[in-house]
This record gives structure tokens, sequence and C-alpha cells, in this order.
């Protein structure tokens, strides 16, 4: 028996080498993953230490002096924190029940087009958005918005109405996030949709119209059942970043006179963190961020499997 492993052991050893020379191409193009997660989602989890320390530059992590919750108890004593707080899970959540079923509808719609050239042209013109960054994003929609010589406002007087301040007002602010947010990103998260969509067996559509179904009758018969897996696991994810309501959006779209509907974590973080140099702060929101996302991602996926019998694990 020894004799038998023994000469074995170079059997397997030589079928693994040939493995890796057969998907060699595939591991050289893991490296530039690989290293992406390495630099930005692992080596930073050494600087967690920060929220527990009072970061000096000169004197580096290492030295820095330890002074526990210190930061934590400035976030939660804050001023600001409840109303921050509340405007991140107000727009977070808007966000949420407004995106998805956007999303779902617009891919059972294309998916209903015939056309096949014309559907393809529609998909690329609405996922196009996508690739616009919220700096030229935001001076656009500043522009088309401007109560005096924006053009939404111009066609409102044009019928006899009075001129918006849509980004100044906070009573429209969050509306126009949202409605502009949906502009965005409609186009691309419908993909997920589409391609879920896409895996449903023609035959069960054949049957359907066989058994006398119209288009409405397989859309909630047949196409949203068959979303429900992809539903749920997209809203499980989306749970994670509910305290992280669009920063670049709001930071680019927003202004004093709205603050009280438009600061967001992120935007105060930015503001105290960066433009104040207090890093360590910045560093225990983040964490407090990061811990709250894990426990909503775990309840999400508890009450899904619970409820739904559907979950990510």
């Amino acid at each position: 028996m020894p004799e038998a492993a023994a000469a074995a052991t170079p059997k397997r050893t030589s079928r693994r080498m040939r493995l890796i020379k057969k998907y060699m191409p595939v591991y050289i193009m893991l490296v530039p993953v690989i290293t992406f997660f390495v630099v930005f989602n692992i080596m930073p989890i050494y600087g967690i230490q920060l929220a527990f320390k009072d970061y000096n530059i000169i004197r580096g992590i290492q030295n820095s002096p330890w002074v526990g919750m210190k930061h934590f108890r400035t976030l939660f004593t804050n001023y600001f924190f409840t109303r921050i707080l509340v405007n991140t899970v107000t727009i977070s959540l808007l966000r949420l029940i407004t995106s998805i079923p956007a999303a779902i509808v617009f891919a059972l719609l294309l998916n209903e087009i015939r056309v096949l050239k014309f559907k393809k042209i529609t998909q690329t013109i609405s996922y196009l958005p996508h690739f616009i960054s919220w700096v030229v994003a935001g001076g656009m929609f500043i522009l088309l918005l401007s109560p005096q010589y924006g053009a939404v406002n111009t066609v409102i007087r044009f019928f006899g109405g009075e001129g918006i301040y849509f980004l100044g007002d906070s009573d429209y602010f969050v509306g126009t996030l949202i409605v502009t947010g949906i502009w965005k990103s409609v186009g691309w998260e419908s993909i997920i949709y589409l391609a879920a969509l896409s895996g449903v067996d023609p035959e069960q559509y054949e049957s359907a119209s066989i058994d006398g179904a119209n288009r409405f009758h397989k859309v909630v018969y047949i196409s949203l059942p068959a979303l429900v897996p992809t539903i749920v696991l997209l809203t499980t994810l989306s749970l994670g970043s509910i305290l992280s309501a669009g920063f670049e959006q709001i930071f680019n779209m927003y202004n004093p006179a709205v603050y009280r509907v438009a600061d967001i974590i992120d935007t105060y973080v930015y503001r105290q963190g960066l433009v104040q140099g207090e890093y360590s702060f910045s560093t225990a929101v983040g964490l407090f961020k990061s811990v709250t996302a894990f426990f909503l991602v775990m309840g999400a996926n508890w009450f899904s499997r619970r409820f739904v019998k559907y979950s990510m694990w």
C-alpha cells in the first residue's frame, strides 16, 4: 500500500501540472482581478485601526495614540447625525423601490419587442447613460433644470406654469435625484433581467399561447416568476449599500440650500474627513457603514430564504 501511494503521487503531480499549463491563460487573466481586490479591498483592512486611533499624519498609523470608541461617540452624538442618517436611508429606500421595478418593467417591455434590430437599438440607447460620469451628467441636469434658462422650466412656463428651482428647493430635490438616477441606471440594470428572461424555455410561451394566454398572462405567470431569483439576489445586494445613497450624484448636484434633505453620510464625511482632515473620524464612519451593511445583507438573505424560498446562500 505505501508503495502504491508513492507511485500515485507523481501521477497526481504530473496531472496537476498539465492542468495548470492547460489553464495558464485563464490564471493570467485572473491576475489583474486578484490584484485589484488585494490592493483596494484587502490591504485597506489594515487601516481600519484608524477608527480607534487619533491619527497623526507625522506619526503614522502605528504610532498614533489609541482613543477607543471616541470617534464613534462623536458620530452618534453629533447634532447632524440623525438628519444625515434619515436622509441617507430615505434616499436609498426611494432608489430601491423605484429603480428595481423600473428596470424590471423596462426589461419586460424590451423582451416583448419582436423586431430584433429595433430591440438592440433601444437597449443600446437605454444603457448609454450608465457610461456618463456624474460630473458630466450633473452639469447637464444643472443646465436643463435651471430656473431661468433651463429647457424644462422653459416648457413649464410655455404652458403657463411657474419656474421651479428643482436643485435648490428641498421639496423637489429628492424627487429630482430619484428621476435622474433612474434615467442613468435603468438601461444598465435591465440587462441582468433580460439575461434571466433569455433563459426561459420558449416552449413555455408556446404552450401558454396554445392554452389561450395573452401577452399579459405570459408576463405574469411565466416571465415574472422566472425573474424572482434575480430580483431577490439584486435586492439583497442593494440592501448592503443602503447607507450609501449615491455620493457622486448628490455631490455634483446639491448645494447648501438643500442640505436639510440632501446631506447624507458620505457627503458629511467628505466635508469632515477629507476637507477638514479628520481621517480617523471618516474611517470610523466607514466601519460603521460596513458593519451595518453586513447585518442588512445577512438579514435580507435570511428573510428571503425563510419566506420567499430563494436566497444567495
